[in-house]
Parts: structure tokens; sequence; C-alpha cells
């Protein structure tokens, strides 16, 4: 039986979380997540923030990489001064998370972004962000869910052909693309829902949650693609 593809997802680290008797310091990432990377076939490693030199050799122990949702990437990654909207920093996990994305790039890896994660791979490729848009995030704490449209012909649109509903929790959205990167799905509204790399590797971003939902197509895709790069990557050093 061939193995499952081993896929890291970036994680949260929060100052004096509490569970049971404990109030301490904590790597954590909501259940969802790996969940879904375990039921579309792969296995879930969690990427806790490291220094950002760690990102190449740990993205090379991986088939995969999902980088997460999260808080609000910091404006001066692409240039910009900080909208009052916009939610405080989160430096350490930006310069990580960007490494993340850049050594994915580089190695070949297949990468998924999810909401954050999404506008980081933007971020990484020299894109803008939107600071604050309406409508994607009505009530706090609680995702909602709009329709999303693909674009024929991509790398997207051969995974979900049909116009979905999606569960949805953002107020940032992309602006001006990466270089290299194309629309691949949208809102009603015009907001860019997917972007993605065109070319030899997987790369897409999402800007909705699909850890929240059952659709696990997305995901799968993603872990066929590792899957399919396990024999061929050159060994670890």
């Amino acid at each position: 039986m061939p193995s499952r593809p081993l896929i890291g997802i970036s994680t949260y680290a929060e100052p004096g979380v509490r569970w049971g008797v404990w109030h301490l310091d904590a790597v954590l990432l909501p259940a969802g997540y790996p969940r879904l990377v375990q039921r579309a076939g792969g296995l879930a490693a969690l990427l806790p923030p490291d220094a950002p030199e760690q990102a190449a050799p740990a993205v090379a122990r991986l088939d995969g990489l999902v980088v997460a949702g999260g808080p609000d990437v910091e404006p001066v990654h692409y240039g910009a001064e900080p909208d009052p909207r916009t939610g405080p920093p989160a430096r350490a996990r930006d310069a990580w998370e960007l490494a993340l994305i850049e050594a994915a790039l580089a190695r070949g890896i297949p990468l998924l972004g999810i909401c954050r994660g999404m506008q980081l791979l933007n971020v990484a490729l020299g894109g803008t962000l939107v600071q604050h848009i309406d409508g994607h995030a009505e009530v706090p704490g609680t995702f909602g869910r709009h329709p999303v449209k693909p674009v024929p012909g991509t790398l997207y649109a051969g995974i979900a052909p049909e116009q979905t509903s999606v569960p949805t929790y953002h107020h940032q959205a992309v602006d001006r693309l990466g270089t290299g990167l194309i629309p691949s799905a949208h809102a009603e509204d015009g907001t860019v829902e997917a972007i993605e790399l065109p070319g030899p590797t997987w790369a897409l971003g999402v800007q909705w949650h699909p850890e929240m939902a059952d659709d696990l197509r997305v995901v799968q895709a993603l872990a066929a693609a590792a899957g399919r790069g396990q024999s061929c990557l050159p060994p670890v050093p």
C-alpha cells in the first residue's frame, strides 16, 4: 500500500492559552485543518512558527504544504501603510509563512493557501491586498457562506467546475495580483476568491475555508499532487 503524502500545515503561536488546569503559551490550529488533510488522504504535520532559515529544510521533508488562515498580513510586506481596520501584526508568523511559501515554490512542492494563506501567496509574489472589504465577515467569530464562480480553464475549475457555496470569514482581499498569478474564482461582488500559479508547480490559493465544509475536492487535489511527487523528489540532505 502506498504511503500517504506528508502535508505540513502552518499554525498559530498564541500566549496564555487555557486548557484543563493549564494556562501556557501554545502553538495551535483549529482541528478542521488536520482533519481535512486526513480525510483527503494525507498525513498532517503541524508547522509552528520558526526561524525563516528553517523553512527550506522543513519543506524538504514534506510532500505538500497548507498555509492556514489567521491574522491580517502586515501591510509593510506589500509596501502599504496600515489601514485603521487592519489587525495587529503577527510578525513571526508572517516571516515564517512567507519563507515556507518561498521554499515550497522553489522546490516545487504542491502548495495550498487558505484565506490568509492565499493572501500571503499573493504578497510573496509581489502582489498587494485590499485592507478592508464589507460583506465577507458579517458576524464576528461566525463563518458565513456565499457562492464562488470558477474561471474556466483554470486548475481550480478543473477541481470544482460549477458555482459552489463556500464558508467564508475575511475582511481583506487580493488587490494587484502577484507575478505570474491568475484569478481562478470570483465572488458575486467581483472579489477574487481563488488564485493560482500556472505551470508545473501545483500552487493554489482559496479565500474561503474548506476546513469548515464537507467538500474535500480542493484538498484531495492537493493530496493527489503531493502523492504524485513522492517518488520524484530528490533525497533530503
